[in-house]
């Protein structure tokens, strides 16, 4: 039985869908464990290609359940919508839902949304799905969890009790703000929008334990990196959760885990959507965004680019306890005449990286020879131009773990194990 937790080693958009997918065939439950619709998972298989938000990319193999964790948020409509496009893809969903996870309310996407517009200049970069919203109702014991759907009068009860507290504190603060929905019509539409999945709400602690006893494989899922964790991330500019792999037990309903196997996956380069600081950003980024499809998977923003920064990816590494790592879209750096890696920072505060923002660093580039051909159909490491394997072995030795995994094309087989 081998447990393996995938988690981001950057700001996110790293590519760990793409990873848990490949992995996923060799598993017996695929579970996300933390965040919830603002998470962009991008899957390319043989069912086509799909933009995962709640569901875990594990989803795809039929004999694998795919568990949404009690650490996670949950917007009903969109995982109805998610369920039915991949159902209509022909895939078999054969899922388990959380009831100790939280539901994340239009009220929230609302709430995130005027509050962002609040901050004008100052905001935080959010999806305004309403992921801080939510997971902060559920710090004020305000939350609304998703077992109470199986106890209408229950759910009805906490949805006024938190309508009594939530809605006169943002007339106070957003004056526009309007809400006309009762605790009676939001709980019956609740009923009405979570009636296709509602049946796979249960304890997940039961049916996990049960494979573990038979040794089966696990496989977690994280959203977004280190880089965002609520703790170690780079705040105010994180996610209202926690994204690292000592996690993934306590946000899957494993709260005992002890993973054989911790997967940090990263970017070939550096990338990254939303707000905060980016140290290695490209001068020239528009071709490059543009011929890496470098956009957000919800929002559809483009994603500031760099060059790798091994010092932002190897505190990452260490945060996420990684055992090995995954090296996505080494692909896109054919061809790319000025190719360097970011191996220290130099200004105030250099001594201290996990706070960007608070100083003026610049990045400090050791320079790399580049390589021109078309590397999509290598399946060795050694098949690969001198070029990309010293780029690699690189970034290994300064990472500190194995690169186990390298990418060179969305597609599930398009993979190098060494």
């Amino acid at each position: 039985m081998s447990s393996i937790v995938v988690v981001g080693a950057n700001w996110g958009d790293e590519g760990k869908g793409r990873i848990v997918d490949y992995l996923a065939d060799q598993a017996s439950a695929s579970i996300r464990f933390q965040g919830g619709n603002n998470a962009g998972h991008t899957v390319v298989n043989d069912f086509g290609t799909f933009k995962l938000h709640q569901l875990p990319s594990g989803v795809f193999n039929p004999d694998c359940i795919a568990v949404l964790g009690p650490g996670m948020v949950i917007s009903p409509a969109p995982l109805t919508e998610e369920l039915a496009e991949v159902k209509a893809a022909g895939v078999n969903v054969n899922m388990r839902i959380s009831d100790r996870a939280t539901l994340c309310l239009p009220l929230h996407a609302i709430e995130d949304t005027l509050e962002e517009e609040r901050l004008g200049d100052g905001a935080y970069g959010s999806t305004r799905q309403g992921i801080a919203p939510a997971y902060g109702d559920r710090v004020m014991k305000k939350g609304i969890l998703v077992g109470w759907l199986k106890q209408p009068e229950v759910l009805r009860e906490r949805i006024q009790f938190m309508l009594d507290w939530k809605l006169p504190q943002l007339k106070a603060l957003y004056p526009s703000f309007e809400f006309e929905q009762t605790a009676e019509e939001m709980t019956e539409w609740l009923l009405e929008v979570s009636a296709p999945w509602r049946d796979a709400i249960c304890n997940v602690t039961l049916p996990l334990k049960e494979l573990q006893a038979k040794e089966q494989n696990l496989l977690f899922e994280a959203q977004l990196g280190a880089g965002r964790d609520l703790v170690y991330g780079e705040y105010p500019w994180t996610t209202s959760s926690n994204v690292i792999s000592t996690y993934a037990g306590i946000g899957s309903g494993l709260p005992a885990l002890r993973p054989e196997r911790v997967i940090a996956v990263a970017k070939a380069f550096s990338s990254s959507v939303g707000t905060g600081t980016l140290i290695t950003a490209m001068e020239e980024q528009d071709a490059f965004r543009e011929s890496a499809n470098e956009y957000g998977a919800v929002t559809g923003r483009p994603r500031d680019m760099g060059y790798f920064d091994a010092v932002a990816t190897r505190n990452g590494v260490e945060i996420q306890a990684a055992t090995e790592i995954a090296l996505t879209k080494l692909d896109c750096l054919s061809g790319m005449a000025d190719l360097k890696i970011c191996v220290d920072y130099d200004g105030e505060h250099s001594e201290n990286p996990i706070w960007p923002q608070t100083a003026s660093l610049a990045p400090v580039y050791e320079q790399m020879e580049g390589w021109s051909e078309d590397i999509t159909g290598c399946r060795t490491f050694e098949s690969l131009p001198v070029a990309a394997q010293k780029y690699v072995l690189r970034i290994e030795e300064l990472m500190g773990v194995p690169v186990k995994m390298i990418s060179v094309g969305p597609e599930r087989e398009q993979m190098i194990n060494r």
